[in-house]
C-alpha cells in the first residue's frame, strides 16, 4: 500500500485528491496539510511514501517544504511530487533543487496524477513531458562551460558513464538496452549503481549532473520523455 499525504492550501482540492486517491486499492492517505509548515511537520512524523505538494502555499511555499522534507534524516523513502498550475522554468529548477521527484502541471487527468504517484512511488523520477523538454533542453543548448567537478563522477566505469549519457538525453531503461545491446535489467542496474556512485536521489539529478560534468555536449541528441 502506498501512503500519500497530501499538501495543498485550497480545502476542495484536497478533498478531490482525497477521493481520488482512496478510491484506488493500492493508495492510502497519510494526512493532509493547508500549509507548508504543516506538510514538514506530517511528513517528518508519517513518513509517507509521496508528498503531493503544491508550490504556492501560506506559512511555507512548497519549494521551502520540498527541500526540509528532503534534508530530514531518515526521509530518503519519501518522495515529493510537486504540482503546480505554473510552467516557469523557475518553479522547475527550484522544486528539483530541493529535492523533488516529480513535477506535474495540475489541470490534468485525474488518471495522469494517480499514474504520476506511482511512477515516483516506484523510485522513478517524473516531469509533464513539457518540462522534461525544457529542463534537457537548457541543460544541452548551454554554452560550453569549464565542467564542474563532481563527487563520483571519476569512480564511473566506462560503461556507467556510457548510460549516464543516455540517461541525461532522456532515454529510458529499455531504450539504453536496446541502444547498448543489453538486457533491460542489466540497464536497469547500471542506473541504479551510477545513482549510488553519485548520491543522486533520482535520474533527474543524473541529467543535471552529466551536463555539469562536462558528459553532455550538445543539444542534437536530446531525446525528451514524459518520465526520465
Amino acid at each position: 500500500m502506498t501512503s500519500v499525504l497530501i499538501a495543498e492550501d485550497q480545502t476542495m482540492v484536497r478533498a478531490g485528491f482525497r477521493a481520488l486517491i482512496e478510491a484506488e486499492p493500492d493508495l492510502e492517505v497519510a494526512g493532509e496539510a493547508a500549509n507548508g509548515r504543516e506538510a514538514v511537520e506530517l511528513a517528518v512524523a508519517r513518513r509517507p511514501d509521496v508528498v503531493l505538494m503544491d508550490i504556492r502555499m501560506p506559512e511555507m511555499d512548497g519549494l521551502e517544504a520540498t527541500a526540509r522534507i528532503a534534508a530530514a534524516p531518515g526521509m530518503g523513502g519519501t518522495r515529493i511530487l510537486i504540482l503546480t498550475t505554473f510552467e516557469l522554468d523557475e518553479y522547475v529548477f527550484g522544486a528539483l533543487r530541493a529535492g523533488a521527484a516529480g513535477f506535474l502541471l495540475k489541470g490534468g487527468d485525474p488518471a495522469d496524477l494517480l499514474a504520476a504517484i506511482r511512477v515516483v512511488a516506484g523510485g522513478d523520477a517524473l516531469l509533464a513531458p513539457s518540462v522534461t523538454r525544457r529542463l534537457i533542453e537548457v541543460y544541452a543548448a548551454a554554452p560550453p562551460a569549464s565542467p564542474v567537478e563532481v563527487p563520483g563522477l571519476d569512480d564511473l566505469t566506462a560503461r556507467e558513464r556510457e548510460v549516464l549519457v543516455l540517461v541525461a538525453e532522456g532515454l529510458t531503461n529499455a531504450e539504453i538496452a536496446e541502444r547498448l545491446v543489453l538486457s533491460p535489467l542489466t540497464a536497469k542496474t547500471h542506473v541504479s549503481r551510477i545513482l549510488t556512485k553519485l548520491g543522486a536521489r533520482d535520474r533527474v539529478q543524473l541529467v543535471v549532473i552529466a551536463h555539469q560534468g562536462g558528459l553532455v555536449e550538445s543539444a542534437d541528441h536530446t531525446h525528451p520523455k514524459g518520465t526520465l
